[in-house]
């Protein structure tokens, strides 16, 4: 009976953990780059950060393809700041090569990406959920 006790504990604290999850965790489909090509970004805890890595890319007819950036972290050391605000890490742009300071903006199901380098701004679109 003792044991039973126990599994139900740590069930429903590892229950309680999933629930806990920070609500930018999942899967968020980026807008159409200068190609036309978008993706799918798997948004996930990196211990204490949020990091992001493409999991699928598709061309511009939205056909899947294998892209050479696959498996590849987009997004790393991020951390959320409150009320949807997550900044401090770094934000990578595949169609422009480049790595930025990375700011995030979480509102409902749609993500808000910004990054900069040396004041200068680019806007990475509004994602929305996948899943």
């Amino acid at each position: 009976m003792k044991s039973l006790f126990l599994a139900a504990v740590v069930s429903f604290g590892m229950a309680g953990a999933a629930w806990a999850a920070d609500p930018i965790v999942g899967t968020w489909q980026t807008i159409k780059d200068d190609n036309g090509n978008y993706g799918q970004i798997k948004i996930t805890e990196c211990g204490s950060a949020i990091c992001g890595t493409l999991v699928r890319s598709f061309d511009s007819a939205g056909k899947a393809f294998k892209s050479e950036n696959q498996g590849r972290k987009l997004i790393w050391d991020m951390t959320n700041d409150g009320g949807g605000q997550y900044s401090g890490g770094k934000v990578y742009s595949p169609d422009r090569d480049k790595t930025y300071n990375g700011q995030l903006v979480l509102s409902g199901n749609a993500l808000d990406v910004k990054g900069c380098v040396l004041g200068i701004c680019r806007s990475g679109g509004k994602w929305s959920r996948v899943k």
